[in-house]
């Protein structure tokens, strides 16, 4: 296929994904934009070149061990979603905008940690994108038919790809100088290209398998012939499923601890809600993309079997091999997109670290705090795209350097490797309060250097073809240090043991130092709020433990030299409404220091935000037991203060609902008296019916305002009971016959056969006012039909158990608890309002409390309601 073609289709798709992601930046509110599937397919960037090539490499020499990098982050994503929940509401609370930021903050705002962790990230990913180039650029020498490599960067087209992705990701991703804003355009247009790539991927699984072969069976009866075909179908005894566990594992881990995921799954999470269409959506994506893998890479060992193809080409040669040339085109754009995305993504990333966490903190920092709000913000845009184009054109160099003889997945798996150094000093951080700084950085320092010992030095010995018998006799000749053998553990495949040892000195010297060595106290006070982060996360800036002496006008002049006077005086203003802050007072407190940091966070970084702020403040060690004394009594604080505000509340409640239900009779009583003022000739009938009618509203209103009083004597425990020994039969008999005549006619009957008697001490007037209030109600809501309401009591030596039973439809699963409110009504009564004011069963609760008891109601089976009270024999 000519080279133009392919460059003009490439440069045509390019074309494209930069309009998307225009589009989706000016659109940011668009729900094409922000929705749940965007944000799980954004999250697909997982599924990079290594996936689209590399996995059917491994699959055709290796069997199914592909499914190791898979089967980890579906395995995960139960526990992932928990996890990610608690990350994303501590990232937002603080303003978190990369991986190495949030390490950072919790341990205290830790500065060389912050560094070591972006150093470590580089040096993991730049031979990830790497990889990426290398797929690209093998990908298109073979649709183009061209045998080898550019001798020269000027007519290598990867070259020019890659210069074009980085203008990409510096465009949309350095519009804002803070990074923990959204980037929508390039979310936007990955989400695309997560779409295109798999699309494409099962166009060539179908392709192979009911075009090339006869289906499933077909190409798997022809390949069990093939030599070790049984042997790479099986995990291989105990050593196999041993290095399994582990790839798993390594998998696990990079789906949470990769830059490019971090990224996409926290910085960009517009809504924690997404998750929940993550849990089957992204499994189900990895699903269909991994169906066709083992096909493919059989039916590439079929037809290449005697020829020497690259088994992570068979993708794109199996069209190839047949002439259809569209069809490998397609492939081809599908296997880019999936190299772009992740390229575009992990630049961005390690661009925010590189400024936030290196750069900054450790060479411009003393500049920005005497610059302009303008330079500042300008010159943070620079460092991050400089750091975006550099990225990509050391990835370059390195992948024509070091990668051309090595198979994609080779190269991925170290990233993984390296990685996975942090995840002791990350998920150690989430759970355990005593994880320390110190413990953090020597675990992550001795882990890497393991890794580079047992993994990169023999990988670079390999691809460079050195001449050393440093991988086979070890260090100094000797044996017991051989890199792939260390310790004589002869059990692991390369990656596997380097995994292994690597995280085993790093967890062994994070938990030992740790333990040895006690952090300070803002150490253990972002641990706090890290480990309990549902206990402290509503307390936002109170959840900062700070003390000291600062004034406004110094952290006012600071932010401003980084947001500009103009959002700087918005973001102080919200503060103190929020708060609810005197605005002229001189003073910072702890909350005040905390928002002002997080502010600051997403331009230049937690420890950079921490060192600006400290500088111009007075700050006093506090001790540890203080941090936790500090934060309990703010969590109890707060705690008090939303009771109190409730209590409040539905005190405004009560008073409206007061008020609408007196102002209702007493509207009807004056329209009625008017129009008997007004009008001389009212017949004597309807005079007669109008002043029944005042009358009746009168006793209404005159009632309402009994059971307030009521209420409000018992729920204040003003009322006092006339407590006598009384026979609660003969109680339940004066309460049926005063409501006798109301259930006669509506065709009730009363059924008391199932009282008992016994005598014990209690109000009677109170107690036959509650009888009285459960009867009306069971009468008012039996069904006429069935027509009967039952009394039961239940005695035995401690207490008696008074129920009421009707035979109506019963209450609501939402009414059951709410019944014994003030004014309660259910909404799914009847057609009509309900007669009454809604407080007879709230008074009825506050009687049977007030003498020790407790009233509930439940649902009978199969229809009816039961409202049961308990009396006990002794007041206490």
């Amino acid at each position: 296929m000519s080279s133009f073609l392919v460059i003009f289709v490439i440069i045509i798709y390019l074309a494209v994904i930069f309009y998307v992601a225009f589009w989706a930046e000016k659109n940011s509110k668009s729900k094409w934009v922000n929705n749940p599937y965007v944000y799980t397919l954004s999250l697909a960037v997982y599924c990079t070149a290594w996936t689209y090539y590399g996995s059917v490499g491994l699959a055709a020499t290796s069997g199914l061990k592909f499914l190791t990098i898979y089967l980890g982050p579906v395995i995960i994503i139960p526990a992932w979603i928990i996890l990610m929940r608690k990350i994303i509401k501590i990232s937002k609370a603080n303003k978190i905008s990369s991986l190495a930021d949030f390490i950072s903050l919790r341990y205290g705002n830790n500065r060389f940690l912050g560094a070591l962790v972006t150093i470590v990230c580089v040096l993991a990913i730049v031979p990830y994108i790497a990889l990426q180039l290398k797929a690209i650029s093998e990908t298109f020498n073979v649709i183009t038919k061209h045998n080898i490599i550019a001798n020269t960067v000027i007519n290598d087209t990867t070259f020019y790809i890659a210069i074009l992705l980085a203008v990409f990701a510096a465009f949309f991703g350095t519009q804002h100088t803070d990074a923990s804003e959204r980037h929508k355009g390039i979310i936007t247009a990955v989400a695309l290209e997560s779409v295109v790539k798999l699309v494409f991927f099962l166009v060539i699984g179908v392709y192979v398998t009911f075009y090339l072969f006869n289906g499933p069976s077909d190409i798997f009866e022809q390949a069990s012939i093939l030599p070790n075909f049984n042997k790479q179908q099986t995990i291989n005894g105990l050593e196999g499923g041993f290095n399994w566990f582990f790839l798993i594992m390594l998998s696990m881990i990079a789906i949470v601890l990769l830059p490019r995921q971090f990224q996409v799954a926290v910085v960009e999470n517009d809504r924690e809600k997404y998750l929940k269409k993550v849990t089957w959506l992204f499994p189900l994506y990895l699903l269909l993309f991994n169906v066709f893998v083992i096909f493919i890479a059989w039916g590439g060992n079929i037809i290449f079997e005697n020829q020497q193809v690259d088994a992570d080409l068979f993708t794109l040669m199996l069209p190839l091999s047949q002439g259809h040339e569209i069809l490998a085109l397609i492939v081809f754009l599908g296997g880019f997109s999936a190299a772009i995305s992740m390229v575009v993504i992990s630049t961005l990333a390690l661009s925010t670290m590189l400024s936030n966490n290196l750069i900054i903190p450790y060479g411009f920092l003393t500049k920005y705090s005497k610059g302009e709000s303008s330079e500042n913000t300008e010159s943070i845009k620079n460092i991050r795209r400089i750091a975006i184009f550099s990225l990509i054109i050391v990835a370059y160099f390195f992948y024509r350097s070091f990668t051309l003889n090595r198979s994609l997945v080779s190269i991925g798996l170290i990233s993984f490797v390296i990685i996975a150094q942090l995840a002791p000093a990350f998920f150690g951080g989430l759970i355990w309060r005593r994880a320390s700084s110190r413990g953090a950085i020597l675990g992550v320092l001795i882990g890497f250097l393991i890794t580079v010992y047992t993994l990169i030095i023999p990988f670079t010995i390999d691809s460079q073809l050195l001449s050393t018998s440093f991988v086979n006799e070890g260090i100094f000749g000797i044996e017991f240090l051989k890199p792939y053998e260390l310790f004589g553990l002869q059990l692991f495949e390369p990656v596997p043991h380097a995994f292994f040892w690597s995280l085993f000195f790093n967890i062994f010297v994070y938990v030992i130092t740790s333990v040895s060595f006690v952090g300070n106290y803002r150490e253990r006070n972002f641990a706090e709020m890290f480990v309990d982060s549902t206990k402290y996360g509503e307390l936002n800036e109170e959840a900062y433990v700070w003390k000291g002496e600062a004034y406004v006008r110094d952290i006012k002049e600071v932010l401003t030299r980084f947001l500009g006077e103009k959002r700087t005086e918005r973001a102080l203003n919200l503060f103190y409404i929020k708060n609810g802050i005197n605005k002229q007072t001189p003073y910072a407190d702890a909350r005040l220091v905390s928002f002002s940091e997080k502010l600051l966070t997403g331009s230049i970084g937690s420890a950079s935000s921490r060192i600006l702020i400290a500088s111009v403040v007075k700050e006093e060690e506090i001790s540890l037991r203080e941090v936790l004394n500090i934060l309990d009594e703010t969590q109890k604080a707060k705690a008090s203060n939303k009771e109190l505000k409730e209590r409040d509340k539905q005190k405004d409640e009560f008073l409206d609902t007061v008020a609408h239900e007196l102002k209702t009779p007493i509207t009807s009583i004056r329209a009625l008296s008017e129009i008997l003022l007004d009008d001389d000739e009212i017949a004597i009938d309807t005079k007669k019916q109008f002043l029944t009618s005042i009358l009746s509203e009168s006793q209404r209103v005159s009632r309402l305002i009994n059971n307030i009083l009521d209420i409000e004597k018992l729920a204040s425990g003003k009322n006092v009971l006339d407590l006598k020994k009384n026979s609660i039969k003969n109680t339940i008999n004066k309460s049926v016959a005063v409501v006798k005549q109301i259930a006669i006619n509506k065709g009730i009957h009363l059924n008391t056969q199932a009282v008992s008697d016994v005598e014990i001490i209690y109000d009677e007037d109170r107690i036959q006012q509650v009888l009285i209030n459960l009867l009306s109600n069971a009468i008012k809501f039996s069904n006429e039909e069935i027509g009967e309401v039952a009394l039961k009591t239940y005695i035995n030596n401690h207490k008696v158990e008074v129920s009421v039973e009707d035979s109506g439809k019963g209450i609501e699963l939402n009414d059951l608890l709410s019944i014994f409110d003030k004014f309660y009504q259910s909404k799914n009564q009847t057609i009509l309002k309900p007669v009454g004011s809604g407080l007879g069963l709230a008074i009825s609760k506050q009687i049977i409390e007030s003498h020790n008891g407790k009233i509930w109601a439940e649902n009978r089976k199969p229809h009816g309601a039961k409202v049961t009270f308990i009396l006990p024999f002794k007041l206490q």
